[in-house]
């Protein structure tokens, strides 16, 4: 299955490419707290799927609502006057670098579980 992941990336690129969007000013808070969360849920779910956990509908779920919960901050703290989207930075940002170290950690020691796991079934005690 990863070639539709990659293969999704691909495209995703390619359509970034060709069909340049801009973002209004206005909406820049709003989209780069939204952006933040949508990483920190693609990391999640990239670890989940390493850790053999991956379950869409969580994906979706926490995708869509960190997103949302991301903007509303954004959107509370600019109608109060309080730069609030700075929670939602600090949390999100925090969840990519423990994602980012979770995910790191797996790859390198995914070798070393599969040879022993083939020690544990060569050699039963």
């Amino acid at each position: 299955m990863l070639w539709l992941e990659i293969l999704g990336l691909g495209v995703g690129l390619v359509l970034g490419f060709v069909c340049p969007w801009t973002v209004p000013a206005a909406w820049s808070l709003y989209v780069a707290a939204g952006l933040l969360a949508a990483l920190d849920s693609a990391l999640g779910g990239v670890r989940a799927r390493l850790q053999g956990q991956f379950k869409l509908s969580i994906f979706l779920s926490g995708a869509i609502g960190n997103a949302a919960i991301a903007m509303f901050l954004a959107w509370l703290g600019e109608k109060l006057g309080i730069p609030l989207y700075l929670a939602a930075v600090v949390v999100f940002g925090t969840r990519l670098f423990q994602n980012f170290a979770e995910i790191r950690r797996e790859l390198l020691t995914a070798q070393q579980k599969r040879a022993k796991i083939k020690q544990d079934l060569e050699n039963p005690q």
